[in-house]
């Protein structure tokens, strides 16, 4: 993987939440490539309980102070920035107030999925892509993790289809099996469908739930990994009638030669 650039666009990581399958992957891959010789960019939402102080965030002025417009409104976008110790890996940090200042993640503390995670996951999308342009850092290859990720393949293939930084990039999507019960608001395809992407690519988000979720991601993916071992029997299904390529899950003690030979192998000379 040496000189080749990967971003990470995860929901979670380690050490800035709790460990799952979704957010050691998001830093243990990372660091694989980063030992290659590979670059790479990590990118995951500022969530109000990861302690700022405790990880040394900081906000970076020069990529922060746009708006992203959310369904007809101005919504300001903050960047923050924080370096993982010992590894020499940065992290960059998608914040909002009214999104993410919340001192929780995706739900409260009854379990209850927010209300407004639809409009989170567009402005998170939207944010990356954003962010990665005022960078002009062109990736080779963009590796999504999470269902809050889930719409940056449909962003990136649809409303930033003529962004000439991504042309070149493929899109890699990671499928877990940490999902949820019930949908998204219902509104969410409305919302989408705001920033004028065709029916076609939003007509599952109708019914926003997870598995509907990552299909999208699926569809607008060039290729697809198993992250766990055992998935919802409607993923695990279109997955096998897939005619993409799909990478069999792999422990985590065992994923670095098989993801190294998919990226390079499969993804990059696909």
């Amino acid at each position: 993987m040496k000189d080749k650039r990967i971003l990470y666009v995860s929901s979670e990581v380690v050490p800035y939440l709790p460990e799952t399958e979704i957010s050691s992957m998001s830093f243990e891959a990372p660091r694989m490539v980063n030992k290659q010789g590979g670059q790479i960019r990590i990118f995951m939402p500022r969530f109000g309980n990861i302690n700022e102080r405790r990880h040394q965030l900081h906000e970076v002025i020069r990529l922060s102070g746009i708006n992203l417009v959310i369904n007809d409104l101005d919504m300001p976008l903050i960047i923050k920035v924080a370096s993982i110790p010992k590894e020499r890996i940065q992290v960059y940090f998608i914040d909002n107030e009214d999104y993410f200042k919340r001192k929780a993640t995706l739900t409260d503390e009854n379990g209850k999925l927010f209300s407004d995670n639809d409009e989170r996951a567009i402005f998170f999308a939207k944010g990356v892509i954003e962010t990665v342009k005022k960078l002009n850092w062109a990736p080779d290859i963009i590796h999504v993790n999470g269902w809050l990720a889930s719409l940056l393949p449909l962003y990136l293939k649809e409303f930033y289809k003529t962004e000439p930084l991504f042309t070149e990039s493929k899109i890699v999507t990671s499928v877990y099996n940490q999902n949820f019960e019930g949908t998204l608001d219902k509104d969410m395809i409305s919302k989408v469908n705001f920033d004028g992407l065709p029916a076609e690519a939003t007509d599952l988000l109708k019914e926003p739930d997870y598995v509907n979720l990552m299909k999208v991601a699926i569809n607008n993916s060039d290729a697809i990994i198993r992250g766990s071992e055992e998935l919802p029997e409607a993923l695990d299904t279109y997955l096998n009638d897939l005619d993409k390529p799909v990478l069999a899950y792999s422990p985590i003690d065992e994923f670095a030669d098989p993801y190294t030979e998919f990226y390079n192998n499969t993804v990059l000379n696909g």
